[in-house]
């Protein structure tokens, strides 16, 4: 069974304009799909939802690299990295909500990205030929949304470093199918509801497509298992 992991980067769930477009979108694929797919969130912002990735994940990363053994604590902070990993890898799709913070993505995005970017995990390394990403096949749908930055503003309402930093990371780690869909301003915008509106149909039209891509993987799951 085809299975997609929902990654809500935002922290105000029912006033997140980015969640309530991820949760349009995921309907709209649900009432798409010809068959059931597996669901799974992952509220970055819950308490306990990440591990810490310090001074002792560090160091077990570098025992891993050098060849040493791990201390018990050492043991324990990478397994708890792995399990989040695991959980990433296992997935077949991705539906990832992004508010834009400070012209980037959210802190806890960015923990969370850091945890699973590990080389021989998500992606490996080739003296000669450089980076190679190691999730090839998945697919994943981004959303964008910001207050006050829109592409085409002047510099003085802000950067975008958030949606260009996620596309790169997408690539970075093989995930090469993916499509971006914003919702900006969500506050200088005259008409929101209709901005909103135009999203919403965007990310219809893109659940159809995504549910063709799920469906595909799950017949081939039905081949090869």
């Amino acid at each position: 069974m085809p299975s997609i992991l929902h990654i809500n980067a935002s922290p105000r769930y029912s006033n997140s304009d980015s969640l309530r477009l991820a949760r349009h979108f995921i309907d709209s694929v649900q009432a798409a799909a010809p068959e059931t797919f597996e669901l799974e969130t992952v509220n970055l912002f819950d308490d306990g939802a990440l591990p810490a990735f310090g001074r002792i994940a560090a160091s077990a990363k570098m025992a891993v690299f050098t060849g040493q053994d791990q201390t018990p604590e050492q043991v324990a902070a990478w397994e708890s990295a792995r399990a989040v990993f695991d959980q990433f890898a296992a997935a077949d799709a991705y539906v990832f909500n992004i508010p834009m913070w400070n012209s980037g993505v959210p802190y806890v995005l960015k923990q969370w990205i850091d945890i699973i970017t590990q080389p021989g995990w998500s992606f490996g390394f080739d003296p000669q030929q450089g980076y190679r990403g190691l999730m090839e096949g998945k697919h994943a749908l981004a959303i964008h949304t910001s207050g006050v930055y829109a592409p085409g503003v002047p510099a003085a309402f802000g950067s975008d470093f958030s949606s260009t930093y996620f596309a790169d990371w997408l690539n970075f780690v093989g995930i090469e199918d993916a499509t971006h869909v914003r919702f900006a301003p969500t506050v200088l915008n005259g008409d929101v509801d209709g901005t909103r509106q135009f999203a919403e149909t965007e990310l219809s039209d893109v659940a159809l497509l995504f549910t063709g891509k799920l469906s595909a993987t799950g017949k081939q799951q039905l081949v090869t298992d």
